[in-house]
């Protein structure tokens, strides 16, 4: 059975009145209803599609784009409320389903919450809860000082901006390092200050400086930045070419941008020193 809340790559297998049947190499089958067939496709053409369950509980698939997919977090919008639970706009047709017992405070229409989506075993359904903290885990950290993560910014408190990293962790931005206004519900990049003993981390919205590390590599990440991302020198350039673009050794040279690849900040090719973020 194709896994719910998922993308599928499939392959068109035949064209109906309902629309199109998809397989996949396991000869799993599932119907793309005709409004979202691709223009000009072909029989055995692959296609990606995402898989739910349909108002009568059979899976269907969509190319349109959720909001949010299993196991992941979302701002989402409720759009009604009845007597078992909440709806919320995710993007797709059918509406996701967050029961009262998943609601930290009852949910109002028209009103957005940060919600996680999971498959519900014993319902075999796609549901959401604004329990979020429940879903996160501070165990098995794997990331570490300086990694570039994305943050999702679910709650704020008098310490800070409380953010989601990579959506699996809790983290905090401290109050007296955010410049820039953020809003309940942003996804932006952040970037990892620390991981303390007790499993809490910091982030950054910025990266932080190199002086502490490395005190020539702060002088060529903003040489790079003045030179349009990239510089053509390298660590088998000559000394002579080193010294003349930024007046040190290749010893300290090498150093510095040792540390700064170690922090993926920069990539070091037979071209050059490109800043990374300017590849991505």
């Amino acid at each position: 059975m194709l896994a719910l809340g998922e993308f599928h790559k499939m392959i068109i297998d035949r064209d109906t009145a309902p629309g199109l049947y998809l397989r996949d190499e396991e000869e799993n089958e599932v119907l793309l209803p005709g409004k979202y067939a691709p223009e000009g496709f072909q029989l055995e053409d692959e296609i990606e599609v995402f898989v739910y369950l349909d108002n009568e509980e059979r899976p269907v698939a969509t190319t349109l784009k959720p909001y949010i997919l299993k196991n992941g977090f979302a701002y989402l919008k409720c759009t009604s409320v009845s007597k078992i639970g909440a709806f919320v706009d995710w993007g797709i047709d059918k509406e996701l389903f967050v029961p009262f017992s998943n609601q930290v405070t009852d949910m109002r229409e028209g009103s957005s919450y940060l919600i996680y989506m999971y498959l519900d075993e014993k319902t075999n359904r796609l549901v959401g809860s604004s329990k979020f903290n429940t879903f996160l885990k501070n165990e098995d950290i794997d990331v570490e000082k300086f990694d570039k993560v994305n943050l999702l910014v679910s709650h704020f408190s008098e310490f800070g901006a409380h953010v989601i990293i990579n959506e699996k962790f809790q983290g905090l931005v401290h109050k007296d390092v955010i410049f820039e206004d953020i809003r309940v519900g942003d996804c932006l990049p952040g970037y990892i200050k620390r991981v303390r003993e007790d499993k809490k981390i910091d982030v950054l919205l910025q990266p932080e400086g190199y002086r502490s590390v490395e005190p020539n590599a702060e002088f060529i990440y903003e040489e790079l930045k003045r030179n349009g991302g990239s510089l053509p020198v390298h660590d088998k350039s000559s000394p002579e070419d080193i010294n003349a673009y930024f007046g040190i050794s290749k010893k300290l040279f090498k150093k510095a941008i040792g540390a700064l690849y170690k922090d993926r900040m920069i990539t070091i090719s037979d071209k050059g020193i490109t800043l990374k973020n300017l590849e991505e």
